[in-house]
């Protein structure tokens, strides 16, 4: 049930992200940072996806998705279209990935090394659903903020 619930919010604000993207009204705009904001929207963009193809689908899934942490907070500038194409990308494996998934393994000590120790897979997964709702809200607000 769980399981059901995780996939259906997860996937629900992977579409309100491939939204927030689209909404901006210049897309120079979604790398804009400015003072203290440190992160753009768009390498907010590129650390969830880098964060869901890490600890779901290439632990779950078998994607084979090798992670680049620091590119997701270094590179600048990459097209619109292709943030969509990457936002898209995860929102396939995460339908294909939570169907593959057993009630067992939720229960199960995550299987990588993760911070947070001796964390069950259902555990870590809300802990995944939580942070992709952290990052939404803070790209909404800056889009809004430089929308106006």
């Amino acid at each position: 049930m769980i399981k059901d619930t995780l996939k259906k919010l997860i996937i629900r604000d992977l579409e309100k992200l491939k939204l927030e993207i689209e909404a901006y009204q210049n897309e120079d705009k979604i790398w804009h940072i400015e003072k203290s904001i440190l992160n753009s929207a768009g390498n907010l963009c590129l650390h969830l996806v880098g964060n869901l193809n890490t600890y779901i689908g290439a632990e779950f899934g078998n994607t084979g998705y090798v992670r680049n942490r620091e590119d997701e907070f270094a590179l600048k500038n990459v097209p619109r279209a292709e943030l969509m194409g990457k936002v898209e990308g995860t929102i396939l494996m995460i339908e294909k990935t939570f169907d593959l998934i057993s009630d067992e393994q939720l229960n199960e000590k995550y299987p990588a090394e993760i911070i947070l120790k001796d964390a069950t897979t259902e555990y870590f997964f809300v802990h995944l659903a939580m942070h992709l709702g952290y990052h939404l809200g803070q790209i909404n607000y800056h889009r809004r903020l430089l929308d106006n």
